[in-house]
């Protein structure tokens, strides 16, 4: 891995008074690191993930660094529409409005296509693509109802647009989502709401480097440009803009934040 990292950007209050959605973003990951670009921008935050501890821990250390008024968060597995619901319902109730949907949510897994279950397959949609259905429907009928507009920004992958061995059911969710977003982008345009989406490659942190062989890691990283991963943070970087005005006539687009787009 090279040293060419990224210097962090410091935030330039671009979603200063806004109410964001993000799910998935209890820990080091992208939304994570997603929830702190926010908070730094000056919106407010909810964030919801399946991990009812991370969650509480996670909107308890952002709530004391950022103030208890900006930052709230509920336990929320995007299978299941009641959980949805309630973290939308909170995001309302707490601030009167929804500015902003992040749909971090996914689940990954490896298995050639030959030897996958069912189970396998359909748990990896399930949270994957239908998860980000259930956000996306949910961001906009509450935005159309509410017409003011808004923003929902979703995450999907390089693996989206290219093969790779034991990725059927990953990469079949990923090209779901960019597709979702085209087509959602089309209808809510009708509301003054846009709908995009990222596409990262390799974004790594501390507890997932743990978790991964250095083959691996030698071998994913030789194909990135800059020869290294991303930080979380970096792909954070791109939502912010797409979540921003910087980005008022982008709609329906998948960016990517890696140089594998092919």
């Amino acid at each position: 891995m090279t040293d060419n990292k990224a210097q962090y950007v410091p935030g330039h209050a671009l979603l200063t008074g806004r109410t964001a959605v993000i799910t998935a973003a209890a820990g080091a990951g992208i939304g994570g690191a997603t929830a702190r670009r926010f908070l730094e921008e000056g919106a407010r935050v909810v964030i919801g993930d399946a991990h009812a501890r991370r969650v509480k821990e996670s909107a308890a250390a952002l709530a004391e660094e950022f103030g208890a008024d900006r930052v709230a968060g509920l336990p929320c597995d995007v299978t299941d529409e009641p959980q949805v619901g309630a973290l939308f319902d909170l995001a309302e109730e707490r601030h009167g409005r929804l500015d902003i949907v992040v749909n971090n949510a996914g689940l990954g897994g490896t298995a050639d296509l030959a030897e996958m279950t069912d189970d396998q397959w359909y748990r990896v949609i399930d949270v994957t693509l239908h998860g980000t259905f259930r956000c996306t429907r949910a961001a906009l009928r509450r935005m159309r109802d509410a017409g003011a507009g808004g923003v929902v920004v979703n995450n999907a992958s390089v693996v989206g647009w290219r093969a790779q061995r034991g990725q059927a059911h990953y990469a079949a969710a990923k090209a779901g989502v960019m597709a979702l977003t085209r087509c959602a982008a089309v209808e809510a345009a009708d509301h003054g709401v846009r709908v995009n989406a990222v596409s990262p490659s390799l974004a790594m942190h501390p507890h997932l480097v743990k978790v991964t062989t250095e083959e691996l890691l030698t071998e994913l990283t030789g194909r990135e440009a800059f020869g290294r991963w991303a930080e979380p943070w970096e792909v954070a970087n791109v939502i912010v803009f797409l979540a921003s005005d910087y980005a008022s006539y982008m709609t329906g687009e998948t960016v990517s934040v890696s140089s594998q787009h092919a």
